[in-house]
């Protein structure tokens, strides 16, 4: 991400990311109207140091991950002592640090996504035992190097498929220098999907859309981003949602169906949202975003949330939940067979905005990078 000048001292250390702002829709958008709005408050529930990611964890936990390189697991009395601290194998310097964190599908193992003393983006797997990380298990999936040491991405998910799906930037500076985006020869730019325990040190799926092409490497699903910095899959329906951190203008929501075969292009950096960037071209197969705001208002960075699925908000069931790094209003978006059908303002601030939670039942928590873990109850 590119860095701008703010008065924050936070944005101003950490940048994490990018050039950015929350305004209205964009102007090619229809007008939608506003979805049934959920009453809704943010009650913080612990403080971290810095807290970047989280992850449903055994036991319905909810784990939390610091920037710095600790994780640790949020209880009645809030965040307990760390259960994994990795502070010696990374740095915070530019974007990096520890990025992401995931279980699989069956709480067998726990993945992490963070940039090393170099800056190599890397996945380690751990096995886990009675709900315990079992630190003598670990090894490292995949690694990938950064060129620059901006547009990390970094968020891990895994799908309804069972498959660990790894967002990563397209390698950072300004403006693509590299053309990564659109270059199906590299991992940056990129939505990868791999099967990690299917061999050593990763299998890749044989219906990956890119496995016959000799021109393109078989781990990427999707490609044309910018800064992934926060996607997650609709539990209801498998739907992916990506939001992409924008370079100069725009700030975009890009979706696919749950029955997506991948390969989607996301147009970075030909387009920056549905608008050539530079000059460019639009790709002729580009996948336009489901939604994009522009940066008149105070917002400068999309921060990817979650549908809700809960039980505890009725009125919040099947919206998207998402924020800006600047803004931190919580808002929602009521998307329908790829289209937004409905927006909505929560009314609700949750300061810097950095990442969302799902727990195992499918409510939300609100991280911002100041410290405060908050959930989204019900006013």
């Amino acid at each position: 991400m590119k860095v701008r000048t703010r008065s924050s001292a936070i944005i101003g250390t950490i940048c994490l990311i990018g050039t950015l702002a929350l305004g209205p829709a964009s102007a090619d958008e229809p007008t939608t109207a506003a979805p049934q709005q959920a009453a809704v408050a943010l009650t913080e529930v612990a403080t971290a140091q810095n807290p970047i990611a989280g992850a449903a964890g055994p036991g319905d936990t909810v784990w939390i991950a610091e920037r710095a390189g600790t994780v640790r697991v949020l209880t009645d009395q809030g965040l307990g002592e760390p259960v994994l601290d990795i502070s010696a194998e990374t740095t915070t310097d530019g974007e990096r640090g520890l990025l992401g964190i995931a279980f699989d599908n069956e709480l067998a193992h726990f993945y992490i996504s963070f940039t090393n003393l170099e800056g190599t983006s890397t996945i380690d797997e751990f096995a886990v035992q009675d709900g315990a990380i079992q630190p003598d298990t670990r090894r490292t999936v995949l690694t990938q190097t950064q060129p620059f040491e901006n547009h990390n991405g970094g968020d891990i998910k895994f799908g309804p498929d069972g498959y660990l799906y790894i967002a990563l930037g397209d390698g950072g500076s300004g403006g693509d220098p590299q053309g990564n985006g659109q270059n199906l020869d590299t991992l940056l730019g990129k939505i990868l999907r791999i099967d990690p325990t299917g061999a050593e040190p990763y299998a890749i799926p044989a219906d990956n859309p890119f496995v016959n092409d000799p021109n393109a490497k078989d781990e990427i699903w999707s490609y044309g981003l910018r800064n992934p910095w926060r996607f997650s899959f609709d539990s209801g329906t498998g739907d992916m949602l990506i939001a992409d951190v924008g370079q100069s203008e725009w700030e975009e929501i890009d979706w696919a169906s749950g029955d997506s075969k991948g390969g989607e292009n996301y147009g970075w950096a030909s387009m920056e949202g549905n608008h050539p960037f530079r000059g460019g071209t639009e790709p002729a197969n580009h996948v336009p975003p489901v939604h994009e705001y522009d940066r008149n208002g105070l917002g400068c960075s999309v921060t990817g949330g979650f549908v809700y699925r809960g039980d505890a908000i009725p009125d919040l069931q099947g919206q998207y939940v998402y924020s800006d790094y600047c803004d931190g209003t919580l808002r929602t978006l009521t998307i329908e067979n790829g289209a937004v059908t409905g927006q909505g303002d929560l009314g609700v601030n949750g300061g810097e905005v950095i990442s969302f939670v799902q727990s195992g039942d499918g409510e939300l928590y609100a991280l911002a990078i100041g410290g405060s873990v908050s959930r989204i109850d019900p006013a």
